[in-house]
C-alpha cells in the first residue's frame, strides 16, 4: 500500500445506479446540481467522484443521504439530448472515501481520499481468484442472461480486485448489496463474499429452472385434458347426447339475468358461474361455487309481500287471538298507522319481555297474521357461535349462510315478521360474541347493507319487521338492548286466566284430542278451581298441560264406553287430577312476630318471598341464610345499621341489641334470590322480632332501604303485584317514588289491593306491624 492520496473533487449522487473501477458505462444526468458538477469537471481534468444516494426517490439528497465511498471516475464523452439532460460515457478509475463536503450550496464538492487496490498475488488469493471464475461460468451457464464472451474476457483478467469489480457488475445484485462489495476494500473478503453470493445465485436459478419445469408439465396436462373434453363433446354432439352443464350454465345465467338481484350482486353471481364454467365438474371448488350461486338464486332480493294496513283488521286479528295484552296491540296498531300514513317506515325491534308461557311467540306470530306478511323464527337460546349469525367464509368445509340470511331464504319476501326467540340466553366464548354480531342485524341505521360471510354481498334488512323476545332484560348486554324497543308482558290475572281458558285454550285442546263440544263440558268454577289450586305461574302453558291431561282422561272413558260425555266439576277434577298441589292463597294464617312478607321479581314473573328473623343469646353477630345474592346481604346489612341507629326511637334496648344473635332466613334456599328490593322487608322482620310486635298477616312490601331509612323504588312492581294478589295479600306497601307505576296494573286487581306508597321506614312500621306484644 502506497501513502494516502487526498484530493477535493467534484461530487456526482447516482440514483439505483452504481460504478465499479474499470467499468465502463453510459450515464443520463438531468439534475441541475449534477449538470453543473459535469461543468465543472470538463473545464477541468475530467474527473469526477460517482456516489450512489441512499434512497432512490430522494430528489435533493444532502450529504447524510450519500453513502460514503464511490468511484472517481474519468468522463469520456458528454453529450446534450433534446430533452435538456446530458449523456455522458464514464470509466471507473478507483475506490474514494469521502473524508469532508468542501461544498453543498451549488455541486457538490467533496475532499476524499483515494483507496488504491492491494495488487499483491498470494497462494490463497490463487485460490480464490480461481472458485470465482469457475462459479461464475456454472452461473453464467444456468442464467443464460450473459455473454459467453463475456467470460472470455473475465478469465483474461489477472488483478483480482479487477476481476472482482467486473463479475460483481455482471450480477443482478440489490444496490445495497452492490454497495456492501464496492465498500470491502480488503480484497480476499471480497472475493470470499463473491462466492457466496454466486453460490446461493446457483441455487435459485436451479429452484426457478425446476419450478418451471413443473409449470411447464401442468400446463401440458391441462392442454391435454382441454383437449380431450373437446373430443369428448364433439363425440356426445354426433351421438346426440344432452350438454348437461352447458345446458345448466345457460338455465343459470337466464335465471340470474331474469332475477331482482341489485346490479352489484348480479354482476358477482355472472362472475361466479364463469368460473364455474371452466372449472371441472370433479372439482371440489366446482360443488362450492354452485352451491354460492343457487343461495343468491334463492334469496329474495325485492320480492315483497303488501301490507294490510287496515286498522280495524289488525284489532280484530289480535283482539281474536289473544285476551289482553293492550300496550303490545296498541304498539302494533301504531306502527300500521304510521306506516299507513308515510307509506314507508323503517321495520321496528321490539322486545316482548315476559315470564315463560305469556305467548311472547304467539304473538309475534298473530302480528305477521294482521300485517299479511310472512312470518319466520329462529331461537337464539344457547347460540354461542358468531358464525351462527353471520355465516361461515366459503374458504370453509361445509361453509353455510349464517341464521338471519337462512331465515330470510325460508320467508321468500323482504319484509317479513322475523322473530329472535330467547334473545337473552345468547352467550360467548372463544368462538366470537354472537351478541356483538346481533347489533348490526337489529340498528337500524346499519341493517340496510347487513355483511354475512358467506353471502359476501351487502344484504337489505331495513324492511324487516324484527320481534325479539326474552324472560330475562338483565342478561341481555347493554348495546344490544339500545337497540331494542321493550315492551314488557308481565303475566295474567286470575280473571284473564279464566277468560283465556275458556276462550282459547279448551277449544283448542278439544280440536287436537278429537273431542266435541257435547262431550267435554266444563263451568267456570272448574276452570277456576284448576287455576287456584293445579297452577301457580305467571303464564298459561301449564294451565293448558293441566286442560290436556283432562282431555286425553275424558277420551278414553268416551273411548272405552265408560262415559258418553263428562261434565268436569271441582270434585270431578280432583278426582281425574289427584289432589291439588297448591292452596289458594299463600298468606300467613295469622300474624307473627319476625316474619314478614316481601314481594320479589324473578325471570318467571313475581312471586312471594317470606323473611323470617329469629334471636337468640349471643354477641350481636348477624347470620344470613337462604342462598342470598350479595345484594340481598348489603340490603340486610343496611337494616340492620338502621335499626341499630334508630334504637331508642324504636323502643329497643342496647342490651338488647348487644346480646342477642339476629338470624335471617329466606325459605326455599335452593332458589337463588338476589335484587335491591328486600330492604324493607328485612328492616320490618328485624323490628318485629326485637320489639315482639307482630307483623299484620295481609301486608306485603317491596321496596330497598338506605341507612338513612328512606324507601327506594324498585322496578317489577306489575309482576309483584299480581303475586301478591295469587297469595291472597290485601295490603301492599311500595316505594312513593313508584306511584306512576301503578297505571300499569290491571283495574281488576287494583279494585282487590291496598297500595300504601312509603318514603321513609318510619311510615312502613306505623302500617305493617300490629300493636303490643303477640
Amino acid at each position: 500500500m502506497s501513502n494516502k492520496q487526498i484530493r477535493t473533487i467534484p461530487l456526482l449522487p447516482l440514483r439505483g445506479l452504481l460504478v465499479y473501477p474499470s467499468v465502463v458505462l453510459h450515464l443520463d444526468v438531468g439534475r441541475d446540481k449534477s449538470v453543473e458538477a459535469l461543468e465543472k469537471v470538463m473545464m477541468d481534468d475530467h474527473k469526477i467522484l460517482l456516489v450512489t444516494q441512499k434512497e432512490i426517490a430522494t430528489e435533493n439528497p444532502q450529504p447524510e443521504d450519500i453513502y460514503e465511498i464511490g468511484t472517481i471516475s474519468a468522463v469520456k464523452q458528454m453529450l446534450k439530448l433534446p430533452n435538456g439532460t446530458i449523456r455522458i460515457l464514464a470509466e471507473g478509475e478507483s475506490r474514494a472515501r469521502i473524508l469532508s463536503y468542501t461544498n453543498t450550496e451549488g455541486c457538490f464538492e467533496a475532499e476524499v481520499e483515494i483507496i488504491e487496490d492491494d495488487l499483491t498475488i498470494d497462494v490463497e488469493t490463487e485460490a480464490l481468484m480461481r472458485t470465482v471464475l469457475d462459479q461464475f461460468s456454472n452461473y453464467i451457464n444456468l442464467s443464460k442472461k450473459i455473454n459467453v464472451e463475456t467470460l472470455a474476457t473475465v478469465q483474461d483478467i489477472e488483478e483480482p480486485s479487477r476481476l472482482a469489480d467486473i463479475i460483481a457488475y455482471h450480477l443482478p445484485l440489490k444496490i445495497r448489496e452492490k454497495q456492501n462489495l464496492l465498500e470491502t476494500i480488503d480484497i480476499k473478503e471480497r472475493l470470499r463474499t463473491l462466492i457466496r453470493i454466486l453460490s446461493n445465485e446457483q441455487k435459485v436459478l436451479g429452484l426457478e429452472k425446476k419450478i418451471g419445469q413443473q409449470v411447464k408439465k401442468s400446463m401440458e396436462r391441462t392442454q391435454k385434458e382441454y383437449y380431450l373434453r373437446e373430443q369428448m363433446k364433439a363425440i356426445q354432439k354426433e351421438l346426440g347426447e344432452r350438454e348437461s352443464k352447458e345446458d345448466e350454465i345457460g338455465d343459470l345465467r337466464t335465471r340470474i339475468m331474469d332475477s331482482k338481484m341489485t346490479e352489484s350482486v348480479k354482476e358477482t353471481a355472472l362472475k361466479e358461474l364463469r368460473r364455474y364454467e371452466k372449472i371441472p365438474t370433479s372439482s371440489a371448488e366446482s360443488g362450492v361455487i354452485r352451491n354460492y350461486i343457487d343461495w343468491l338464486l334463492q334469496l329474495p332480493w325485492q320480492t315483497e309481500t303488501e301490507d294490510n294496513l287496515d286498522i280495524h283488521h289488525a284489532k280484530d286479528t289480535l283482539n281474536e287471538a289473544h285476551y289482553g295484552l293492550d300496550k303490545v296491540k296498541e304498539r302494533v296498531l301504531e306502527y300500521l298507522s304510521v306506516q299507513k300514513l308515510t307509506k314507508s317506515l323503517k321495520g321496528p325491534i321490539l322486545c316482548l319481555v315476559g315470564p315463560p308461557g305469556v305467548g311472547k311467540t304467539s304473538l309475534a306470530r298473530s302480528v305477521a297474521k294482521a300485517l299479511n306478511r310472512h312470518f319466520v323464527r329462529i331461537s337464539l337460546g344457547g347460540v354461542r357461535d358468531e358464525a351462527e349469525i353471520r355465516g361461515h367464509r366459503r374458504t370453509y368445509v361445509g361453509a353455510m349462510p349464517g341464521r338471519i340470511i337462512q331465515g330470510m331464504k325460508k320467508a321468500g319476501t323482504v319484509n317479513p315478521v322475523f322473530l329472535l326467540d330467547e334473545i337473552d340466553k345468547m352467550s360467548n366464548d372463544f368462538r366470537g360474541d354472537p351478541a356483538a354480531a346481533m347489533l348490526e342485524v337489529l340498528d337500524p341505521e346499519q341493517n340496510n347493507t347487513f355483511s354475512d360471510h358467506y353471502i359476501e354481498e351487502p344484504y337489505d334488512l331495513s324492511k324487516v319487521m324484527f320481534i325479539t323476545t326474552a324472560n330475562n332484560v338483565g342478561t341481555i348486554p347493554r348495546p344490544l338492548l339500545d337497540r331494542m324497543e321493550l315492551i314488557s308482558i308481565a303475566g295474567y290475572t286470575e280473571i284473564e286466566k279464566l277468560h283465556i281458558t275458556m276462550e282459547h285454550l279448551i277449544p283448542r285442546q278439544l280440536r287436537e284430542h278429537g273431542l266435541k263440544k257435547n262431550q267435554f263440558r266444563i263451568k267456570e268454577e272448574a276452570v277456576q278451581f284448576l287455576i287456584r289450586h293445579y297452577t301457580r305461574e305467571a303464564g298459561v302453558r301449564n294451565l293448558e298441560r293441566r286442560i290436556a291431561s283432562l282431555c286425553r282422561k275424558v277420551a278414553k272413558m268416551i273411548v272405552t264406553g265408560e262415559q258418553k260425555s263428562v261434565t268436569l266439576t271441582p270434585r270431578t277434577i280432583e278426582k281425574l287430577l289427584g289432589k291439588p298441589p297448591f292452596h289458594y292463597g299463600m298468606a300467613e294464617q295469622e300474624d307473627q312476630v319476625g316474619v314478614a312478607t316481601g314481594l320479589a321479581y324473578t325471570p318467571f314473573g313475581g312471586d312471594t318471598l317470606f323473611i323470617e328473623v329469629s334471636l337468640a343469646k349471643g354477641k350481636g353477630r348477624l347470620t344470613l341464610t337462604g342462598k342470598l345474592g350479595d345484594v340481598m346481604k348489603e340490603s340486610a346489612q343496611a337494616a340492620l345499621s338502621y335499626v341499630r341507629s334508630r334504637a331508642e326511637a324504636l323502643d329497643i334496648s342496647d342490651e338488647r341489641l348487644e346480646k342477642m344473635d339476629i338470624h335471617i332466613h329466606v325459605p326455599e334456599g335452593a332458589t337463588p334470590k338476589d335484587g335491591p328490593s328486600a330492604g324493607i322487608t328485612m328492616a320490618t322482620a328485624i323490628v318485629s322480632a326485637l320489639t315482639q310486635r307482630p307483623v299484620k298477616k295481609e301486608v306485603g312490601m317491596t321496596g330497598e332501604i338506605t341507612l338513612r331509612g328512606r324507601v327506594l323504588p324498585i322496578g317489577g312492581l306489575k309482576e309483584k303485584t299480581l303475586s301478591a294478589h295469587r297469595a291472597g295479600l290485601k295490603t301492599i306497601i311500595i316505594p312513593k317514588d313508584n306511584e306512576k307505576d301503578l297505571d300499569d296494573i290491571p283495574k281488576s286487581v287494583r279494585d282487590e289491593l291496598t297500595f300504601i306508597p312509603v318514603q321513609h321506614l318510619d311510615e312502613v312500621l306505623k302500617h305493617a306491624l300490629g300493636g303490643g306484644k303477640k
